[in-house]
């Protein structure tokens, strides 16, 4: 267990703002975990993992805890496929190339996504057509006023886009520990056709895709649209596409007929809000060391030395002219602290 005071949390968050925290606990254990709540107030507490759905705009007056909780654990086996238990601080890059070695399947198409395992089900991330609630089985999560351990399956984790109990009703009660996921071992079900999947296979020739083949287009596509963090500092989306009614969409669709959209369930339109910023003339936009990414408008990005305040300055005149121009109000995807 690792503790500090007055500690940098720079190298702690994707964005590399600099705050700085109070006091900083980094925990490997769950006993080291339940130590630690039990000597702190719930309201005292920050609870930290792989700071990468985050923007910290001011120093943490807290005890800032770190979800350091490893191991990758095979729960069962069978034929077709496994339950593997995997701890919350495991990064979810490494784990999915894991299990792209191990020859599981179910997780390629979310490769390169930054951050750890225990805050993937937060934010039920998603990427290329598939969802982390596709292969989640359950997770544990330790209840900070009990301290106990409690399971909670699929349907109770309530998943939705970019959403989960977690976020709302839930929030700030629970710490995941560890996550389960249900993973193929062989008839892969392979989703190549959101995006550039399928033009990043046919460059290469392949037309009976494997795991790998599809997480290394993924992970290709990725790199050129999307900066890496450790080199430039950014969340991946900072916002989320935007769903709206049909009835809308048509509307905007008599004004802006090139716009593209995907066709949800239930009358609803979902666009892509990177279309619209870039739309909007904002795509490589700079404030100071804020900016819009020049590759990908659905990214903002730290040049160097912006502070988490003059990036959610930019995020809300971004709002602002989106809506202005479309009437489309634009929701954060990553938590501002």
């Amino acid at each position: 267990m690792q503790v500090a005071e007055n500690f940098s949390l720079k190298q702690y968050n994707t964005f590399g703002v600099d705050v700085m925290a109070r006091k900083f606990i980094s925990v490997h254990r769950t006993d080291e975990l339940r130590d630690v709540l039990q000597q702190a107030y719930a309201s005292e507490i920050f609870v930290l993992g792989g700071g990468s759905n985050m923007l910290l705009t001011k120093d943490i007056d807290k005890t800032v805890i770190h979800i350091g909780l490893k191991g990758i654990e095979l729960i069962s086996e069978s034929r077709d496929e496994v339950i593997l238990k995997v701890g919350a601080g495991e990064n979810w890059h490494q784990f999915v190339l894991y299990c792209i070695e191990k020859g599981y399947g179910g997780l390629e198409n979310l490769s390169l996504i930054p951050g750890n395992v225990g805050t993937a089900p937060v934010q039920n991330i998603g990427a290329y057509g598939v969802e982390l609630k596709d292969s989640f089985e359950s997770c544990e999560a330790m209840r900070i006023q009990t301290l106990e351990i409690d399971n909670f399956s699929a349907e109770q984790c309530e998943f939705g886009y970019r959403n989960s109990v977690f976020k709302n009703k839930l929030k700030g009660e629970y710490i995941i520990t560890s996550v389960n996921f249900r993973l193929s071992k062989k008839d892969h079900k392979l989703s190549t056709t959101y995006g550039a999947i399928q033009a990043e296979l046919d460059k290469h020739e392949i037309k009976e895709p494997t795991i790998k083949n599809v997480s290394d287009a993924v992970i290709s596509i990725r790199q050129q649209k999307l900066p890496d963090p450790r080199e430039l500092g950014n969340s991946g989306s900072f916002f989320k596409n935007p769903v709206i009614k049909e009835t809308e969409f048509k509307k905007l669709q008599k004004q802006f007929p090139e716009m593209p959209f995907y066709a949800l369930h239930a009358n609803q339109i979902k666009i892509p809000a990177g279309w619209l910023i870039d739309q909007a003339g904002l795509k490589g936009y700079r404030q100071g060391d804020a900016g819009v990414h020049k590759n990908q408008a659905l990214v903002l990005v730290n040049y160097g030395n912006a502070t988490g305040q003059e990036i959610l300055a930019l995020s809300k005149e971004i709002q602002d002219r989106i809506y202005k121009k479309y009437g489309i109000q634009l929701e954060p995807e990553v938590n501002v602290i």
